[in-house]
């Protein structure tokens, strides 16, 4: 039988406990939600909903095409337009996921002969990217600027080098030493290419991002990939950098040409929600203040919780079955939790993954806390 080998693998996962299922949520869950990317909570707002109605009202449901073809609305422009500056950048180019501006970001900045150095955390989306990448790629040492520095001193050339890293790690939701990187590869003359999707809406100065904060916008040589769909509340995703790489993207990223555009809907939502967040900027320092305070119960509490740099708390389980088990039985008491567990963890190491959202009140990250107490196996 052409496919019979799956069933192995199904054995294979079910004895380790790997088994994952689509579940279905209500719209009106009555869950905590502590799993979700919605940092902001803005998903839900009435600003974006009605920004995301207004646009297919005025659209259609989709984009109708590439967005070489027809796929390009002037809300698409709009929003780049907007996304660019409140971000610090020349320019920006509006992708259907982040996981395909991710894809375009590495495939299109390392053509052949080129070297990619990669982060070993780093998401699979920046992973397939090298994969997908016409260059030699290199895996180096998490969060380590001298292990970039020695990967580096081995490209010979002819093609470029560039480095690429989350800047904020979605596992543990530690930040990466932006700076140093940023240093290390100047001393090499070779690209940097961040992705921000845990960092836009949460850190910088009112959520312009890990590279604004770190002093990186606008630099010449530094690209930066975000996503839409965390504290944006939105879907898609975006590049951001100089002009010359914005149009280089728009002539040769596959992701780009051959994807059709993202939908009306989607970038009206995701451009109300980056004009709220520029009136109200005080959302950010409380999603900060919110992951500060989980962390501070938990560990109280006796979980070994990882100190978050950005909105990610991350609670360290025993094992894949008693992460299953443990965030079953949240979910059984009334709290919604992400589980992370091998292959989705570099180090092996099963988590509870948990959402600092910046609409969480006193209250609920009480019972938050209290439920994984209750709960911990």
């Amino acid at each position: 039988m052409a496919f019979g080998w799956i069933d192995q693998q199904v054995r294979v996962r079910t004895r380790r406990g790997l088994v994952r299922t689509l579940r279905p949520r209500p719209a009106d869950s009555p869950l905590l939600d502590l799993a979700s990317n919605d940092y902001l909570g803005l998903t839900r707002h009435p600003e974006v909903v009605e920004g995301a109605a207004r646009a297919a009202r005025t659209w259609g449901g989709g984009s109708t095409g590439s967005r070489l073809v027809t796929g390009t609305t002037e809300l698409h422009a709009q929003l780049e337009r907007e996304l660019a500056d409140f971000c610090g950048f020349e320019a920006a180019l509006v992708f259907s996921s982040g996981y395909a501006a991710n894809l375009a970001a590495v495939t299109a900045l390392a053509p052949l002969r080129s070297l990619v150095v990669s982060d070993v955390g780093n998401h699979a989306s920046l992973i397939d990217g090298c994969r997908l990448a016409r260059g030699t790629s290199q895996v180096v040492e998490h969060a380590d600027p001298d292990a970039v520095r020695k990967a580096l001193q081995t490209h010979e050339g002819p093609g470029p080098a560039v480095f690429v890293s989350d800047t904020v790690f979605s596992v543990d939701g530690d930040a990466a030493p932006l700076a140093a990187h940023a240093e290390a590869c100047r001393e090499y003359g070779a690209g940097l290419v961040l992705d921000d999707a845990h960092g836009l809406g949460v850190l910088g100065d009112g959520g312009r991002g890990a590279p604004h904060a770190a002093g990186l916008a606008g630099a010449d040589d530094v690209v930066v990939t975000v996503t839409l769909s965390k504290s944006l509340g939105s879907q898609g995703g975006a590049v951001l950098g100089p002009a010359r790489v914005i149009d280089h993207l728009v002539n040769t990223a596959r992701t780009f040409i051959f994807d059709t555009g993202l939908a009306p809907a989607a970038a009206g939502a995701a451009l109300s929600a980056l004009r709220l967040l520029r009136r109200e900027p005080e959302r950010a320092a409380r999603a900060r203040e919110v992951a500060a305070e989980l962390h501070a119960r938990l560990t109280a509490a006796g979980h070994e919780a990882v100190r978050p740099d950005a909105a990610v708390v991350s609670v360290r389980a025993p094992s894949p079955e008693g992460a299953v088990q443990w965030a079953a039985d949240c979910r059984a008491a009334g709290l919604s939790v992400g589980c992370f567990r091998p292959p989705s963890v570099p180090d092996g190491i099963s988590r509870l993954r948990l959402t600092a959202r910046a609409d969480l009140s006193e209250a609920q990250i009480e019972r938050a806390v209290r439920v994984i107490g209750e709960t911990r196996p």
